[in-house]
C-alpha cells in the first residue's frame, strides 16, 4: 500500500474532533500531561516568531527599494483603517439585532467559572524580543540597507530567514496538529464547551457571522481593486482561517498565511512583507468578537453604549492592540483597563465578558489573518513593481 499523507488541513480537522470527544472520558492526569505539552510548544511559538519576522520583513524591505517607507505608511494606515472599521460595524449591526434575542437576566456569571489545569513543568521559554521590537528593528536595518547598500547584511537576514523557516516547517508546522489536540482536549475537560451554551451561544454565533461578512466585504473591496474573484481568493485563504482558529494567535500563523496569500497571485516580495506586519496591526477579527461581546454584556447589565463613546473607544483600542497577537487573547488582555475606563465595565461585567469571550476564542484571529489576504491583494496592485 502507498503511504497515505494526510493535509495539513485534514490532520487539523483531526485534531479538533479528537480532543473535543477524548477531553469528556481522559482523566486528569491526562489532562495535565497535555496541558505541559501545550504550554512548552505555545512558549515555543511565542520564541520563534519574532525571529520568524525579523528573518522575513527585513530582507522584504530592502527588496522593496526606496518604495518601502510609502508602502509601509500605506499598509499601516489601510490596516488602522479597517479595524476602526471592523469594530463600528459590529457596534451597529448588533446594537440593532441583539434587543430583538437577549433579554435581561439570560447571562450567568457562573460560566465564568472554570475547572483549571496545570502543566507539570513550565519551562519558562523567553522570546529574544517582542513583536513590536522585532518589526521596528526589520524596518530600522531593512530601510537603511536600501541607502547604504547593505548587500552583505541582506545576505545575512536572508541566511537567517532561511533558518528560521526550515524550523517551522521541519519543527512547528508537524507538531501544530498535536498542539491543537491537546488544546482542545483541555478545553473539553475544562467545562469550558458549556460556556457556549444558552446566551453565550447566541453571542459567539452572531460573532462569527459578522466576521464572516466583514470579510466578504472586505474580498469584494480588495478583488474589485486587484481585478481578481473575491470569492475564489477568500476560499484559497480558508486553510488560513482554519489554522488561525485552531491556534487562536494571528502571528503563529504567519507561515500558511503567507502561503495562502501566494496562491491569490500576490508576489513573494509584498507578501513577506504585509502579512507578519498586518498579523500584529489588523486586528478586525478580535475587535468584532470583542465589540459583539461589550454590547451583549452592557445591554444584560442595563448599561447600552453610545456610539460616540464606543467610537472613541475604538481610536483607542485600535492602537493598543498593535502586537497583541503575541500571546492568545492579546486583544482581550490589551482592552480590559480600557474597557473599565472609558465603557465604564465594572470589574463583573468584564469577568462575563471574558468568559464569553474566552468560550470560542478561534474565530477572531482566524478573521484576523484571513483580511490580512485582502489588504496584501489591495497593496500587490498598487506596488507589485
Amino acid at each position: 500500500m502507498k503511504k497515505i499523507k494526510l493535509s495539513l488541513f485534514v490532520k487539523v480537522l483531526i485534531a479538533i474532533a479528537l480532543g473535543s470527544l477524548l477531553g469528556l472520558v481522559v482523566p486528569d492526569v491526562v489532562v495535565r500531561i497535555f496541558k505541559t505539552f501545550n504550554v512548552l510548544f505555545a512558549q515555543l511559538l511565542k520564541f520563534i516568531v519574532p525571529l520568524l519576522v525579523l528573518g522575513l520583513v527585513t530582507p522584504a524591505i530592502y527588496g522593496l527599494g526606496k518604495g518601502a517607507g510609502k508602502m509601509l505608511l500605506w499598509v499601516v494606515g489601510v490596516a488602522y483603517v479597517s479595524t476602526v472599521c471592523a469594530g463600528l460595524f459590529a457596534y451597529g449591526s448588533a446594537s440593532a439585532f441583539f434587543p430583538y434575542i437577549l433579554e435581561m437576566g439570560d447571562l450567568q456569571t457562573d460560566a465564568a467559572s472554570a475547572i483549571t489545569f496545570e502543566p507539570y513543568i513550565d519551562l519558562k521559554i523567553k522570546p529574544l524580543c517582542d513583536m513590536l521590537t522585532a518589526l521596528c528593528l526589520s524596518f530600522m536595518i531593512g530601510i537603511c540597507c536600501i541607502y547604504i547598500k547593505g548587500d552583505s547584511l541582506k545576505n545575512w537576514f536572508n541566511e537567517f530567514g532561511e533558518v528560521v523557516k526550515m524550523t517551522i516547517e521541519k519543527a512547528i508546522i508537524p507538531l501544530m496538529p498535536l498542539y491543537i489536540f491537546t488544546m482542545m482536549c483541555e478545553m473539553s475537560a475544562s467545562g469550558k464547551m458549556a460556556v457556549v451554551m444558552g446566551t453565550g451561544a447566541k453571542v459567539i454565533a452572531t460573532g462569527v457571522v459578522l466576521s464572516i461578512l466583514y470579510l466578504v466585504i472586505q474580498y469584494v473591496v480588495a478583488g474589485t481593486i486587484a481585478g481578481k474573484n473575491p470569492f475564489k481568493c477568500l476560499w484559497n485563504m480558508f486553510p488560513a482561517y482554519l489554522t488561525g482558529f485552531s491556534i487562536c494567535s494571528s502571528s503563529a500563523v504567519i507561515p500558511v498565511t503567507t502561503e495562502c496569500t501566494r496562491k491569490n497571485g500576490v508576489s513573494e516580495e509584498v507578501a513577506n512583507f504585509v502579512v507578519p506586519l498586518c498579523s500584529n496591526v489588523h486586528m478586525c477579527g478580535s475587535v468584532i468578537k470583542l465589540a459583539t461581546t461589550a454590547v451583549a454584556v452592557a445591554l444584560m447589565m442595563g448599561q447600552p453604549i453610545s456610539l460616540g463613546l464606543f467610537f472613541n473607544f475604538m481610536l483607542i483600542l485600535a492602537v493598543a492592540t498593535v502586537a497583541s497577537p503575541g500571546v492568545m487573547s492579546g486583544v482581550l488582555m490589551a482592552s480590559v483597563g480600557f474597557l473599565e475606563s472609558m465603557l465604564g465595565f465594572t470589574p463583573e461585567m468584564t469577568a462575563l465578558l471574558m468568559a464569553i469571550y474566552l468560550a470560542l476564542d478561534g474565530y477572531g484571529p482566524a478573521c484576523n489573518v484571513t483580511g490580512d489576504g485582502a489588504i496584501a491583494l489591495g497593496v500587490d496592485r498598487f506596488f507589485r513593481k
